[in-house]
């Protein structure tokens, strides 16, 4: 399959999708690509539920609820979205690039925006054998179905946001709940440990401090029970239908650090006027990118796309002048977003 394109997104996070509004408002219909099997990138992965307050105009939304927005203000402009693929190869072409994904897929593109947040994220995985053969069924690394865990026998694993956020979330509907961390000094907010220990005194779930799993019991392909290694040597057994393991997610550049871009400590060296990379036509926007006084906030990722799909009109249709036009007043711009009366 062989799709041409002017604009190539890769990332589908807060930055990607409003790199598609940016572009459409210019008149340019991008493609957009990301490993994931939905759009959403770190805000549904790692944060879907949690607040963020620092969206200008937005007093507070959730992570999923910001891209459910900008899924919707990024509809009039029907890009093609490529979810579950991972770029494998990207080369130089006379009129632009040549990517490969790894269902090779063929795309030619004038201009490319990384917006790939740190990379693709990979859960730190319990190094047991025993967890890998349980892997998606009774031992798990992220919550998709808060459901499944309503009526069993629940073992979170860490200390930090994600580990706190779900055993509080998951303790109601648990049969009973425990909390273990490998120590008594927790990463998580303190208002949510507060809370969970709250609830352990109420006697409606448990903690275990400075313990470490140590073995998975299994009967007929069931996870049955975990022991943990405590100080001095104990063992503790504890009946167990599912683990939940939150110990951290580990970005990884994947192919992006075989592209020939200016690589700096994994991230990508962009120029502050369109940031655009060492190669000409390839933009980086989002936590991706660095540059001298870089913040990784989704509100910087915002203003670099809008200057990046300016740069990228440029190289798209060479020799046209780019007016800056506004959404207020111009009926170009109602066209392309559908609200013209």
């Amino acid at each position: 399959m062989t799709i041409k394109t002017d604009a190539l997104i890769i990332g589908a996070g807060p930055s990607g999708l409003f790199q598609i509004f940016e572009l459409g408002l210019l008149g340019i219909k991008p493609e957009i690509i990301d490993s994931l099997p939905a759009p959403g990138g770190q805000c549904t992965e790692l944060y879907p539920d949690k607040p963020i307050y620092d969206i200008p105009g937005i007093m507070v939304c959730t992570g999923q609820g910001l891209i459910d927005n900008l899924m919707e203000q990024a509809e009039p402009f029907n890009a093609g979205f490529h979810l579950g693929e991972e770029v494998v190869e990207v080369s130089c072409e006379d009129d632009g690039f040549r990517v490969v994904t790894h269902i090779d897929k063929v795309f030619h593109a004038k201009t490319i925006f990384v917006a790939g947040g740190v990379g693709s994220f990979q859960p730190r995985k319990l190094r047991l054998a025993e967890a890998a053969e349980l892997e998606g069924t009774h031992v798990n690394y992220r919550v998709k179905d808060p459901a499944k865990y309503a009526g069993k026998r629940v073992v979170v694993l860490g200390g930090g946001d994600s580990a706190l956020d779900w055993a509080l979330e998951l303790q109601t509907a648990a049969e009973h709940l425990t909390l273990v961390h490998r120590s008594d000094q927790f990463r998580a907010a303190p208002a949510s440990v507060a809370r969970f220990r709250e609830r352990v005194e109420q006697g409606r779930a448990a903690i275990i401090e400075f313990g470490t799993l140590g073995a998975l019991g299994i009967e007929d392909g069931r996870l049955v029970s975990v022991d943990l290694k405590l100080p001095d040597d104990e063992i503790r057994t504890l009946p167990a239908d599912e683990v939940l393991a939150f110990y951290g997610l580990s970005p990884k550049l994947g192919p992006i650090a075989d592209w020939g871009l200016d690589i700096n400590r994994k991230t990508v060296n962009v120029d502050t006027e369109k940031f655009e990379t060492n190669i000409p036509g390839i933009f980086a926007i989002g936590d991706i990118n660095s540059y001298p006084g870089k913040k990784k906030l989704i509100l910087s990722g915002f203003h670099e796309a809008a200057l990046a799909a300016f740069a990228a009109k440029a190289i798209i249709e060479p020799g046209k002048k780019v007016h800056l036009q506004y959404t207020t007043t111009s009926p170009i711009m109602h066209k392309r977003l559908g609200v013209e009366d």
